[in-house]
Order: structure tokens, then C-alpha cells, then sequence
């Protein structure tokens, strides 16, 4: 890697242009053919950017529409990924800092590496923020050996809306002070291990019902009722101390003087109200430039990048149009703005860099000894009591699991395997319910087939059942759940997670979680 020089020499040697280059953080992807490797090595030499942040690949990115194009699988994806970060250093004039989504892991956006528990999971672990101090410190040492300076995580959004399409699983619950204590302990984690954090979505993107990838949310609370709870766990960290904060694209109007404009491009909320209000005078990064809800909006390449720089963001997260950024910032920017910016950028850098180790054949942390806490911790029983379970164990049930079977071809073999399923119970009056989610996004149910969603009511309204729920408890609202049924939730479809499930029926431990949410049925 090329020397880190410092701040004050770079001061008055680089170009106004150099300095700008420094604030773009275009994205490169893990699973990239050749020619597109060299065509991020070629934007790295001719326009000296700043960072890069990586991704899975071009056909998995979430603007993709969740998914049409193939996805390859890359069983070698760390080693990819630690080529392609030690080809793009060599390319760059100034080290790189180069960044990630790893939330719960780097298995966010890789094959074969150490997952963790959503931060959903995480939230319903009750007094025990030393496990989310683990966590963020054993991603963050992942990180560190795969070659990545910067975690963009952790969530810091209030989960309050049941249908939100993008942040739901991905917030530590609806509570804005377990948020605080989680995030705070997930970032000092990361901290000890020298890799940077950021607190994301200001001013808060949890109460939402449109998927900023796709299109734009508005949020219509009032600014006294978004300082209570949405800005409140970002207000607290920062007066704590955080490494960056990152803007989301969603329309907040009672903070944009009535605007119904992307955060990312308010001056009103980016400068106004986290600049001034908030007093931060740390780095700013923008959410991902090319999501829909931004970047259908401008066709103009550069403006929006321009815009994002004007309203006071830092550093552009995916930008696509990087040579007429820059081209843009240069000449409508102010030497002020452009030298501002710049100096907290490269002062992050530093502090990156710094804590980078230069011998990275170092194999990521096992995850399954924190992971078997976590699961333990974590299981909570939402319905009915550890009594009931026991009484449960000692009668004559069936164990029936409705999960997607992945070699089943078509729906009309889902159909089938119901039919059967159905058939093998018909005369059982207790049913131990194992539901699987097949996704963990609340679009079209779930995943579930409505022949899946009346099989699993059919169960309830005519057995005795035990429910164990591996995925996120706001599926349980799809259900007419009596108030006899049994109801675990498991969070993971994980075997170390099946594991403290099976434990649970078995009398052997007990459901220490908490719902962080609140579901729409009274259960």
C-alpha cells in the first residue's frame, strides 16, 4: 500500500480538484469480470478518489429490483476480495479507505464468511450490550484481516412501522433507548479493533413504507415529535462521539421548510439540522448515491453529486458520475467548502489507516461461540408460558415445518408437499409448528404462497399449537394466532439457533428475549 501522508503536508500540495476526487467513494464489486476491474483501476488513476465501498456484485445491488438478474455464488469471495483491494491500493496515488455494508458480518455481502445476528435478534437481548460489544468487535476483525478500514453500520433507525421494506430486520427494535445502547456498544466493539463505524440513516428512516432504492419515502411527524424519537439516538451518540453519520434518502418536510426533498440533497436537514442543530463536525457520508429515490430524480451527471457536496455531505457513497462531480464541485464549489470538507475526510482517513494491519492472511473469527450466546439470549416466547411448553412435551404431538423446500421446481410442487403435510396430521390434535419465512422483508408476505399462509391458519384453528417462528417475529401478523397457541420466536434460520430452539421445547433452558417490536396483533 502507498504511504499515508499526512494532513499538513497535503494541505498545500494537492489541487483543489485532487481534493475533491478524495470525497468520491465509488462502489466496486466482489464478483466483477476483468474488464470491469480495470475500468475501477482506471477511475482510482485518473481522478485519485478517495475510497471505494464494495458490494457483492452488479446483478445483486438492491436497485436491480431485488434481484431479476442471475447471482453467481463465489465459494472464494474473501480471497476476491482481498486481491481486488490490494489491486486497487497499488492503483491509488493516496492509500484508499475502502469500506463495507457488514451489519451482521461480512456475510452481508459475501460468500462462505462469518454471519451474525440481525440486529432485530440483537435487539430482543435484554441487558446484555457486552454481546453487542462482541459482535461489532468481531465484524470489525473480520474487516480488518479482509483488508477493510470502514464498517457502514451500525443501524441506528427506530423500528416503527411493521411494513417498512427496507430497515425493519436490519433495527435493533422500537425502543429509541435500547437503539442508543446498542449501537453505542456495537461501535465501541469496532472501535477496539481499530476499524471505523458510521450511526446510519439521519435523520431516521425507520418509519417508513417505500424502499429507498426504488423510490422516495416522505415522512410526515412533525420536527418536535422527530427530536423525541427518530433524531434522539443520533442526537445521544454524538455527543458521545462517532466516526461518521450517514444521510438517507427519504423526505422529511418539517425539516426541509416544507420540502418534500431528499435528505441527501437538504441543505435545511444536512447543514441546518446536523451541522447546526446538532452541532456535528465529524464526516458525512451519503447513502448510496445511485438508489432510485435520488438518482432517477437527475439526469444531469454530476448534479447530483454536486448537490449532495452543496447541501454539506463529505463523502459521495456510490457515486456513478464521477469525473462530472468532481468536474461540477470544482466549478461551482468554494475553496472553503472544497478545503473543509477535505480536511475531515483525510484526518478520517488517517485515523483508518493508521489501525490498518499490513499482514491480512488472517482467518476471520469463528462465529459460532458468540453466536450459540446470542441465540440463547436472544429466544424469546411472545404467547403462553414455560409451563404450558412442558405440558406440551408430554403429549402426543406431530412435528410439522412449514419451510421452503429449495429443490421444490415449481409452486405446484409447494402445493403438493401441503397436500401431504396436511394428510399426515389430519388426526393429530397437537402440532409442533416449526414456520421459516422464506424472506426477511416484509414484501408480498414474506415470501409465503397464500396456500402456505392458510395451511399455517388452518393448523392454528383446528390444533393445539406449539409455534416456533425462525425469522422476523412481524411475520407473525399474517397469522390468526388463538390465544392457546404457543408462540416462540427463533429470529434465525441458524443452526446454532435451531439448536437453543430445540433445547427450549425440550425443557432444557429457558426464553430470556424481549419482542423489540411491536406487532400489530395483540399477542
Amino acid at each position: 500500500m502507498n504511504k499515508m501522508s499526512s494532513y499538513a503536508t497535503l494541505k498545500n500540495t494537492l489541487s483543489l480538484r485532487e481534493k475533491v476526487g478524495q470525497l468520491f467513494m465509488p462502489a466496486a464489486f466482489i464478483n466483477d469480470t476483468e474488464p470491469e476491474i480495470q475500468l475501477v483501476e482506471q477511475l482510482i488513476k485518473e481522478h485519485g478518489i478517495g475510497g471505494i465501498c464494495f458490494f457483492h456484485s452488479r446483478a445483486s445491488a438492491a436497485t436491480n429490483f431485488e434481484g431479476k438478474k442471475e447471482i453467481i455464488y463465489n465459494e472464494h469471495s474473501l480471497d476476491t476480495l482481498r486481491t481486488l483491494i490490494n489491486r486497487y491500493q497499488k492503483a491509488a496515488k493516496h492509500p484508499l479507505i475502502v469500506s463495507i455494508d457488514a451489519e451482521w458480518g461480512l456475510a452481508m455481502r459475501m460468500e462462505n464468511t462469518p454471519q451474525y445476528p440481525y440486529a432485530i435478534t440483537l435487539g430482543a437481548i435484554q441487558n446484555q450490550t457486552d454481546l453487542l460489544y462482541e459482535v461489532g468487535k468481531n465484524i470489525a476483525h473480520d474487516c480488518k484481516v479482509a483488508g477493510i478500514h470502514w464498517n457502514l453500520a451500525p443501524v441506528t433507525d427506530i423500528n416503527s412501522n411493521p411494513n417498512n421494506p427496507v430497515i425493519g430486520y436490519r433495527s435493533f427494535g422500537g425502543d429509541k433507548e435500547k437503539v442508543l445502547q446498542n449501537a453505542q456498544a456495537f461501535m465501541e466493539g469496532a472501535k477496539s479493533e481499530g476499524v471505523l463505524s458510521c450511526i446510519k440513516h439521519f435523520p431516521g428512516h425507520g418509519d417508513t413504507t417505500t424502499d429507498s432504492h426504488l423510490g422516495l419515502p416522505v415522512i410526515h411527524t412533525s420536527k418536535e415529535e422527530l427530536w423525541k424519537n427518530e433524531i434522539y439516538p443520533f442526537q445521544k451518540l454524538i455527543e458521545k462521539g462517532v466516526d461518521a453519520v450517514m444521510v438517507g434518502h427519504l423526505a422529511v418536510p418539517s425539516l426541509s421548510n416544507g420540502k418534500s426533498i431528499p435528505a441527501t440533497i437538504s441543505k435545511e436537514i444536512i447543514t441546518g439540522v446536523l451541522r447546526n442543530e446538532l452541532k456535528y463536525t465529524g464526516v458525512i457520508i451519503s447513502d448510496a448515491l445511485n438508489m432510485h429515490s435520488v438518482s432517477k430524480q437527475f439526469t444531469t451527471k454530476g448534479e447530483l453529486e454536486w448537490l449532495a457536496f452543496n447541501a454539506g455531505t463529505d463523502v459521495l457513497c456510490f457515486a456513478e458520475h464521477v469525473k462530472e462531480g468532481i468536474d461540477m464541485i470544482v466549478k461551482k464549489a468554494s475553496k472553503e467548502q472544497i478545503e473543509t470538507s477535505f480536511g475531515r475526510v483525510w484526518k478520517l482517513k488517517e485515523t483508518a489507516l493508521e489501525n490498518a494491519i499490513s499482514e491480512i492472511d488472517v482467518p476471520p473469527k469463528n462465529p459460532n461461540p458468540l453466536n450459540e450466546k446470542l441465540a440463547l439470549e436472544s429466544l424469546t416466547l411472545v404467547q403462553g408460558e414455560e409451563s404450558a411448553i412442558a405440558s406440551f412435551r408430554e403429549l402426543d404431538y406431530a412435528a410439522v415445518t412449514v419451510a421452503r423446500n429449495t429443490e421444490l421446481s415449481s409452486i405446484d410442487d409447494i402445493r403438493l408437499q401441503i397436500q401431504k403435510m396436511q394428510s399426515a396430521v389430519d388426526l393429530q390434535t397437537h402440532i409442533l409448528l416449526k414456520v421459516v419465512p422464506p424472506n426477511i422483508k416484509p414484501k408480498d408476505n414474506f415470501g409465503f404462497l397464500d396456500t402456505e399462509i392458510a395451511l399455517i391458519n388452518e393448523l392454528l384453528k383446528t390444533k393445539k399449537v406449539a409455534l416456533y417462528l425462525y425469522g422476523n417475529p412481524y411475520a407473525l401478523d399474517l397469522f390468526e394466532i388463538p390465544k392457546t397457541t404457543i408462540v416462540v420466536v427463533v429470529y434465525q434460520n441458524m443452526p446454532v439457533f435451531e439448536k437453543t430452539a430445540h433445547a427450549h421445547f425440550m425443557g432444557e433452558i429457558k426464553a430470556k428475549g424481549k419482542l423489540p417490536i411491536q406487532l400489530k396483533s395483540a399477542l
